[in-house]
């Protein structure tokens, strides 16, 4: 049984206090922190960093989702563009896909060749040991989902007008890959999951649960995150108050039809 909304909430709510200072320890360290979240078509990305970045300050946490690489990306080395997204310092980074994209869809798909892929699947923990080496904590989950799952989730989003333009063409033609892109993944693992930047696999068959369990996960990988808010004097305001003044507007009126 899925988990019901206000037990979710409850749940959420402490961890959502230790995300918020798990930010104010990376901001006073200066720690750099990439969390890169991966899985199917409709695994539940979007709503897994939502509940990591949700009480977070913007400005310190950002997401990371980009589309096609243009003509000059293409040119360049294919880590390149994902470089210049990279955390400074006390900054967190939420990758919605990322580099990985090689060893799934663009692999899949024919969107690279094979020679490419596999040379990606080599460069790739040598990209991620430099960026460890140099003290970034790279978490990296990749999202779990059966196949009927993902079925009753790619006709929710053909049947709701609000989440129509989740579905692309290439959600579709995946539909007859789900064994390909398993195998994909299980060459991906087999080949970039190391020491310094192992995978984590999460149940998100039930959503809600998953990111519990990723949230609680990375929080319990960092280091002592324990920082005390800054003393802040607030003193009693001896002034007059004034309301604001502002106007009001009025009411659409109501046009029914003759």
């Amino acid at each position: 049984m899925g988990l019901k909304g206000k037990e979710y909430r409850e749940l959420l709510e402490p961890m959502t206090e230790e995300l918020v200072g798990m930010a104010r320890w990376a901001r006073v360290t200066g720690a750099r922190i990439v969390v890169i979240f991966e899985g199917r078509d409709t695994a539940g990305k979007g709503g897994a960093i939502r509940a990591v970045r949700d009480r977070l300050n913007p400005r310190q946490c950002r997401t990371v989702a980009l589309s096609k690489p243009s003509e000059d990306e293409q040119s360049q080395w294919y880590f390149q563009r994902y470089a210049a997204h990279l955390p400074h310092a006390g900054e967190i980074v939420l990758f919605d896909r990322s580099w990985y994209n090689r060893a799934g869809v663009e692999r899949v798909m024919g969107y690279c060749s094979e020679e490419q892929a596999e040379a990606f699947l080599e460069q790739a923990p040598i990209f991620e040991k430099q960026l460890t080496d140099d003290g970034i904590f790279l978490f990296k989950y990749w999202l779990t989902t059966d196949q009927d799952e993902q079925e009753e989730r790619l006709r929710e989003r053909l049947d709701d007008p609000l989440k129509r333009w989740k579905l692309s063409p290439v959600d579709l033609a995946a539909r007859d890959k789900y064994d390909a892109y398993t195998d994909a993944r299980e060459a991906m693992l087999r080949a970039t999951h190391t020491d310094n930047a192992p995978w984590t696999l999460v149940d998100f068959n039930d959503q809600k649960r998953g990111r519990l369990t990723l949230i609680r996960d990375l929080l319990d990988r960092l280091p002592d995150q324990h920082v005390e808010p800054p003393e802040i004097d607030f003193p009693d305001f001896d002034g007059e108050l004034s309301a604001e003044s502002f106007s009001v507007i009025e009411p659409i009126a109501d046009y029914s039809a003759d």
